[in-house]
This record gives C-alpha cells, sequence and structure tokens, in this order.
C-alpha cells in the first residue's frame, strides 16, 4: 500500500482546530439541541452528494453487511453524541464541556484494548485515573456554581463515549471504504436518525432567522466537514488512540474562543482540573502515540 499524500498527524490537527469552533456555533444558537444537530449533518450530507453520486455510488454496492452495519453503528452514536452534546451546552461552560467530552482516550484505550488486542499497560491505568481525578475537580467546580452545570457535566462525559465508540466502528471500515462513501453512509443514518428525534420532540425545523440558518451551515462545513471528516480519513492509517490523544487540543482552542467572543470566565477550578486532565491524558495516550510512531503508517494512498 501507498503511503498517504499528506501526513495524517497534520490533517488531524487541522481537524481539531475545525472543531474546537463547534461549542461557540451552538452557544451563539437559541435553538433546540436537536435541531443543531440534524441540520449540521443533514447540511454535511447535501454537501457531500454531488461527489458520492459523481465518483462513489457504484463503491456502495460493494460493502459487506458487516461494513454497513457497523456504519449504522457508528452514525447512531454520533447523531446521540451529538445531542447530548449540544444539550451539555446549555447546562455547563464551554471550557468544561469540551474538557469532558475529549476524555475520549479513557474510553478508547479500554475500547482498542476490547477489540483490536491494544495493551494496556500499568503506565495508562495510572494515568487514566489522573484523568478521572481532573475530571472530578472540574465538576467540584461546576457543582459549586449550580447542579444543573454538574448535570452539563454527566451529559459531555456520555456524549465523549459515544463519540468514542464512533471512531471505533470507523476504524474498521475505513480500511476498506473510501473517505467519501463512508462519511455519506454514516452522516446520512445520522441525519435520519436526529430528523426523527425531531419530530419526536416536536421541535420546530423552518422557524429560524438568516443569522440562525448560517450558523447551521458554518457547523457542517467547519467542525464537521474540515473537523470530524479528517478525523474519518485519518483513522484509515493511525489508530483512534492517537486520534483521541490529539483531540486534546479541542479544549485550549474552544476555551479561548469562548473567551473572546462569548466572554465566558474561566473558574480555577476549571484552570486546575483541565491542566490535571490533559496532563494525566497525555500520560494515557503516550505509550499508544509511540507505538503508533513505532509502527509507521501503512502504505496506502486514499483516493477520495
Amino acid at each position: 500500500m501507498n503511503p498517504p499524500k499528506i501526513n495524517p498527524y497534520i490533517l488531524v490537527i487541522v481537524g481539531v482546530l475545525s472543531v474546537s469552533t463547534s461549542a461557540i456555533f451552538v452557544k451563539l444558537l437559541s435553538v433546540p439541541s436537536g435541531v443543531i444537530a440534524f441540520y449540521r449533518l443533514f447540511f454535511s450530507v447535501l454537501i457531500i452528494l454531488p461527489f458520492y453520486l459523481a465518483k462513489h455510488l457504484p463503491e456502495t454496492k460493494k460493502i459487506t453487511r458487516r461494513d454497513l452495519f457497523f456504519s449504522s453503528i457508528a452514525g447512531l452514536f454520533l447523531a446521540f453524541h451529538f445531542i447530548l452534546w449540544f444539550e451539555s451546552l446549555n447546562y455547563t461552560s464551554v471550557a468544561s464541556s469540551t474538557v469532558l467530552v475529549t476524555l475520549q482516550p479513557l474510553f478508547s484505550f479500554v475500547g482498542t484494548y476490547i477489540f483490536y488486542k491494544e495493551p494496556l499497560t500499568p503506565l495508562t491505568v495510572l494515568s487514566g485515573l489522573i484523568a478521572i481525578f481532573g475530571s472530578v475537580i472540574i465538576s467540584w467546580g461546576d457543582f459549586t456554581v449550580s447542579n444543573e452545570a454538574l448535570y452539563g457535566d454527566f451529559l459531555a462525559l456520555v456524549a465523549c463515549g459515544l463519540i468514542t465508540g464512533y471512531l471505533l466502528f470507523g476504524q474498521t471500515v475505513r480500511k476498506r471504504v473510501s473517505l467519501v462513501t463512508y462519511t455519506f453512509i454514516v452522516y446520512s443514518i445520522s441525519s435520519f436518525v436526529l430528523f426523527l428525534y425531531v419530530l419526536f420532540n416536536r421541535f420546530p425545523l423552518f422557524s429560524y432567522n438568516g443569522e440562525q440558518w448560517l450558523y447551521f451551515l458554518l457547523l457542517a462545513i467547519i467542525p464537521t466537514l474540515l473537523g470530524h471528516s479528517l478525523f474519518n480519513w485519518a483513522i484509515k492509517w493511525i489508530s483512534t488512540n492517537v486520534v483521541s490523544m490529539m483531540i486534546l487540543l479541542e479544549p485550549i482552542g474552544a476555551t479561548i474562543l469562548a473567551y473572546f467572543i462569548l466572554g465566558e470566565k474561566v473558574l480555577l477550578s476549571q484552570w486546575v482540573g483541565g491542566m490535571i486532565v490533559l496532563f494525566g491524558l497525555g500520560l494515557f495516550s503516550y505509550r499508544g502515540y509511540k507505538s503508533e510512531k513505532n509502527k509507521g503508517i501503512n502504505d496506502n494512498r486514499e483516493t477520495l
């Protein structure tokens, strides 16, 4: 297999910087979480559709039932990840929500151990406990603010587990399916699930102003197509563990944007807890990152 034209690690960093804008757009929208998630994925599907129809439609017929099933599960996980994470932003701060939702290595290392037999070492267990301790400090700080903030932290943590499951299932499928086909299938399934969720809750679908429609579109373009889609591209060559590690940069970008754009203050407990989380997760992912670097990138050129 030929190597990719661009280093996957570079594109994952671009993806992380892109998804850092997600929480900001959500905070700027006074819209039900399910509606935001639906339009984010639905507009993404519409943008991908011409590329899918022009070149990748025949590939869909060759997808195995197993890959289609895994893609469906990934789409379901992605849909409810967005619902819970966007909902968490209604209760807690951008800083707390993004730090907790990026606890992905805690889930990904367990998931890769179960599904891909990647070993867990005493160092990863210890550093995982450090990260959990940091998240407790973040939640304790929010508890001193209100019970609602603590509830928002819980939603963000569940959303974290869901997005990790989404990446783990995608890591399997992306070895055999092109980026455009995979993302079209997953985003379409997510859009359908979110559409049913919106209908069930009787949320309005059309009564929004021009600014809100613009934010819907920007959510599709920046954090989804330039964020999650790049993650989906990268996991063909690198482990979910490495992607999860690099996503640790997201809270930094989101907190900085929230400070300047939304005027959000950052509590001392959030700073301390956040630094402990980042330190713990850095240690937690270090062994997996070094292993991935030593193993090298598989020789396969992606055909978009």
